[in-house]
This record gives structure tokens, C-alpha cells and sequence, in this order.
């Protein structure tokens, strides 16, 4: 029935006819099932990658500045403190090493693929080409200027060389632009690139913004004091139904207040204008925290997401990766619901994974070894170390079992209240576990050699479960874990209980460095009307 049709027989029959119409067209529409946990994949920040090693020592796992690359029906993702991870899904990443010939991977290395080639440069990198994503690469030259002279710049009256966080993008019509930082609260520059030579600017580089303080969130410091301070840097330039999007990076990476903006654009070469929905990624709490320096990838779902660097508040230079959905509203402008650190439905599981992404999980041993009622437990601890700093929320502190400990673990009580109330019950669904990778992060000075591996190159760890706190049952074993991952997502058999217990029955012993455990989370519902 049309509209008009209804206009006629409201004249004609009277207003019942008009609210059994409404009626009919305000039945919702049916809806599809849902994912069911368990049954549908999930994700989870920080990323659990595999390290680099595979012997068990942190080599490959405290990652940043990720550049990933679509090439054929496979994701490459490359960053700092490591070389590739390849992936079908986004979901599953399996590290391949890259080849570079007369030089190394370098520091946030770009990689971009043009007329067949692959080329790779970083900061304070030349130029590398290669046949293949994975190589070998090999140094097609210094960057140049559009006179042929070396790279420098100035910024702030001083003057600097060599590359730093270049995004090296290829239009629609194949011309070729590095996007580039200058250094400090300069901002972000463009240059053309000749065709036939990328190592040399076809034309000036063109400045596009610099530090703006009225943008609080740009300006250095863990709580934004510094008013006329910052590092703007992490250029990424993307482009959706003919608006260019530039995403950058502020106020620094040693800050957990590092986050990341956005510009738009109708042309690569700007103006580009600030968006009112700035800044895009920004958390500074918790277990994901310092969410800036990545780059945007239209995944296999169809649906665009946001890789970043996580900066973690416990090793000083720690960092990991995470990734979250974007969306773009009426007016274009790109948004993220929030940087996650819950399990969320992986690409592909839902058709809005910015609105429909949050699988409803919640974590449930936060804080729960501080109770004042608590009944958990761990089976030792070294002096501020405590065992319940691996369920506070946060990176800062850790656990440490006691050295002669062969087999620690840690019991959480999910339910206990106060003497007055009966206990709570509660369906666990999911866990990670992020460990230790030492003192310095993998992100400082190496060492002067290797430390030593022994023990298992992987950690080897059971989940339990308990009504009563007596009797406890598996339902996780994963002893004979044989892939190294400083963080672990697991997703468990969806269980109703009150206590969960951790055993590690093995793990790498890197060195002298103790075993340690940031954090331990398990997540899940409350179970409604569960008596005792």
C-alpha cells in the first residue's frame, strides 16, 4: 500500500484504518541470529602474535609503528622490533622473515607495491625495492629532493636529514606521494614522486598541517601539560569514496597518552581539514593504553580497520598491537567506537562490526585477589610481586612467583561478597594472559649477547574451574603449547563457576629474568538467580 493510498483511506474509513496501517509497518523486521560464543571467532588487544623467535625469547614481540600491506588475497603486517606477519583473515598472523640485502628492516618500516614492485623504506632507511613482499630487498637508493640533493629539512629553526615515518601512498590514477613528519610540532609534509625514480620528489614538498595546541590531546605529556610541545608523526593516507583521510599520531610514544587524529581531503595534495571527531583512537587507562602510529586496511569482510601501536605502561619501551574497526558517518567523517581491550567478534563474524563488534564479555577477575572477603590465592610470590597485581587491571605491575617454583599458580575467586550476601556465579567464556618480556621492553639498547633460553619455548599453562573452591575441573590445557606468545587469548568452554585457577607447568626461562605475569584475565557473564 502506498502512502497516498493511506491518505485516501484515512478520508474514506476513518483513523482506525491509518493505526492498523502503522501498525502493519511498525512490525520490526526479523533479525538474524547472533554469533554464539564459542562458535564464532573472536579477537582480542593486545593482539596475541607469535613472537619472531620461536625459541622462546622476546624477539618479535614488543611490536609498533605497523604498516600492513594487502597484496593478493594475503595481509602483510610489518613493524618495528620485528620483520612480517601474514595473515588470510586478520585474525590469525604466522611470522615469515623478510630479506634485505646490504642493510636491515628498518625502523617503522613502510612497504608499499607499485608497477609490480614492492618498495620498503623506514627512518634513516634508504629506499629498497624487491620482486617480492618478502623479498629480497635491495637498496635502490638515498632519498632525494626534487633537485636531486639529499633529503633535509628544517623544523623549529633546525635542521635534520634522512627519513622518519614516511607513508608512501599510490592513487587511483597511479601517481606515487610520500607523506612524511617533520620533526617536533611541524606537522606533516607531501611531496610528489617521480614515476620512474621514487627515491626523488617530482616537485617541493608541500607542508599540510603542523601542532595545533588548541588540540589538547596533541600536546606532550602524560596528561597533556605541555602547552606549546608535541611529536607529530605516523602519517597514513587512505582514500574512500574520493575523500583522502590522513591519519597521524601525537603527542610522543613515551606517553600513554599517545593517540592518533585525522585529516580529510578531496585532493593528495590537501588542504586538508581537521576532523571534528578528533581525536580517533585515545586511551590511557588499563590494559590498552597509547593507542597511535598505524595505518587503516579495508579487511576481507569489506569493512575498514585500525591497526595501532599499544604503549604499555610496564616494561618502559614495552609495546604491542591492536586493532579495532572504523566506521565513516553521514558526513564522512571516520570514527572508532572505542579501542577495545574485551573480546570482540573477528572480521567477518558481523556485517557492522563497529556497532555490533563487542561480543558482551566482560572481565571478571579484575581486582579480585583485593576483595576484603576474597578466598583466592597463589601458590607463592616474591616481595612486591605480589600475586594480586596480575589481575589489577593494568601493565604497570606483575606478578613474580617465588624462583623455586616450579609449577606456580594462582587461584581468583570470581564470587566472593560480604558475609551478608550468598556468592555470585558466573559463566567464564574467555582468558589472556599477558607475560613479561624483562625489564627493558625489547625496545632499548640490545644486549651485548643473547641471554640464554632454556625450559619450554613456549608457555605451557591449565585453566581450572570450581563451584566450591575444593574440587576443580580443566577445562583448558594447553601443557603442551608449543608456539611462543608473550600474550595468549583462549577461548574456554563456556563454564559456570566461582573459582578459576592458572597453573603454569612450563615457560621460557630467558636469562636470568624472572618468570612474570602482567596480567591475567578471565572474561564472561553473571549467571542470573544462581543460588549457593
Amino acid at each position: 500500500m502506498s502512502f497516498d493510498s493511506v491518505l485516501r483511506s484515512v478520508a474514506a474509513t476513518g483513523a482506525s484504518i491509518v493505526l492498523c496501517a502503522v501498525s502493519m509497518w511498525a512490525q520490526p523486521a526479523a533479525r538474524k541470529p547472533g554469533p554464539v560464543i564459542g562458535k564464532a571467532p573472536r579477537y582480542i588487544n593486545p593482539l596475541p602474535i607469535e613472537a619472531s623467535s620461536g625459541d622462546g625469547s622476546p624477539q618479535g614481540v614488543n611490536l609498533g609503528d605497523v604498516t600492513v600491506v594487502k597484496s593478493r588475497d594475503l595481509y602483510y603486517f610489518f613493524g618495528t622490533g620485528g620483520g612480517a606477519w601474514v595473515s588470510k583473515n586478520l585474525l590469525d598472523w604466522k611470522y615469515q622473515a623478510v630479506e634485505v640485502r646490504g642493510g636491515r628492516l628498518p625502523v617503522a618500516p613502510h612497504v608499499v607495491e607499485y608497477n609490480g614492485a614492492f618498495y620498503m623504506s623506514g627512518n634513516d632507511a634508504p629506499l629498497y625495492k624487491a620482486p617480492a613482499i618478502l623479498g629480497p630487498y635491495e637498496v635502490l637508493g638515498p632519498w632525494k629532493n626534487e633537485k636531486g640533493e639529499p633529503w633535509t629539512g628544517v623544523s623549529n629553526g633546525k635542521s635534520w636529514k634522512g627519513a622518519f615515518d614516511v607513508d608512501i601512498y599510490i592513487d587511483d590514477d597511479n601517481k606515487p606521494y610520500l607523506y612524511f613528519p617533520g620533526r617536533s610540532t611541524d606537522g606533516i609534509y607531501v611531496a610528489p614522486l617521480d614515476s620512474k625514480d621514487l627515491t626523488r620528489f617530482a616537485a617541493a614538498p608541500k607542508h599540510l598541517f603542523g601542532f595545533q595546541s588548541e588540540h589538547v590531546w596533541e600536546r606532550w605529556g602524560e596528561n597533556n601539560e605541555y602547552l606549546y610541545t608535541a611529536w607529530i608523526e605516523g602519517p597514513w593516507v587512505f582514500k574512500r569514496n574520493g575523500i583522502y583521510y590522513l591519519e597521524y599520531s601525537a603527542s610522543g610514544t613515551q606517553w600513554m597518552s599517545y593517540a592518533s587524529g585525522v585529516y580529510t581531503s578531496r585532493s593528495p595534495l590537501g588542504p586538508f581539514t581537521y576532523s571534528p571527531r578528533n581525536p580517533l583512537l585515545r586511551k590511557t587507562t588499563g590494559i590498552v593504553t597509547g593507542p597511535g602510529h598505524g595505518c587503516v586496511v579495508k579487511g576481507p569482510d569489506g569493512n575498514w580497520w585500525v591497526f595501532y601501536t599499544i604503549v604499555m605502561s610496564n616494561p618502559p619501551g614495552g609495546r604491542r598491537l591492536g586493532m579495532d574497526p572504523v566506521g565513516f558517518d553521514a558526513q564522512g567523517n571516520m570514527y572508532v567506537r572505542a579501542v577495545t581491550e574485551t573480546p570482540q567478534w573477528a572480521p567477518g563474524v558481523v556485517a557492522n562490526p563497529v556497532r555490533d563488534g563487542d561480543s558482551g564479555s566482560i572481565p571478571l577477575t579484575v581486582n579480585k585477589m583485593r576483595a576484603m572477603n576474597q578466598h583466592g590465592s597463589a601458590s607463592s610470590q616474591r616481595p612486591g610481586r605480589d600475586a594480586a597485581y596480575a589481575v589489577d587491571g593494568t601493565n604497570g605491575a606483575w606478578w613474580e612467583p617465588a624462583e623455586e617454583d616450579k609449577q606456580p599458580s594462582i587461584t581468583v575467586d570470581l564470587g566472593s561478597i560480604t558475609e551478608f550476601e550468598d556468592p555470585q556465579y558466573f559463566s567464564v567464556d574467555s582468558s589472556r594472559i599477558e607475560f613479561g618480556t624483562g625489564p627493558r621492553g625489547g625496545f632499548g639498547p640490545r644486549a651485548a649477547a643473547p641471554a640464554l633460553v632454556t625450559g619450554s619455548p613456549a608457555f605451557r599453562y591449565r585453566i581450572e574451574t570450581s563451584k566450591d573452591g575444593k574440587t576443580f575441573d580443566t577445562i583448558l590445557d594447553k601443557t603442551n603449547n608449543s608456539v611462543t606468545r608473550y600474550t595468549e587469548f583462549d577461548e574456554l568452554p563456556p563454564t559456570v563457576c566461582r573459582y578459576v585457577r592458572l597453573t603454569i607447568t612450563d615457560w621460557p626461562h630467558v636469562g636470568a629474568t624472572p618468570l612474570g605475569v602482567l596480567e591475567f584475565t578471565v572474561f564472561g557473564r553473571a549467571v542470573e538467580n544462581a543460588k549457593r
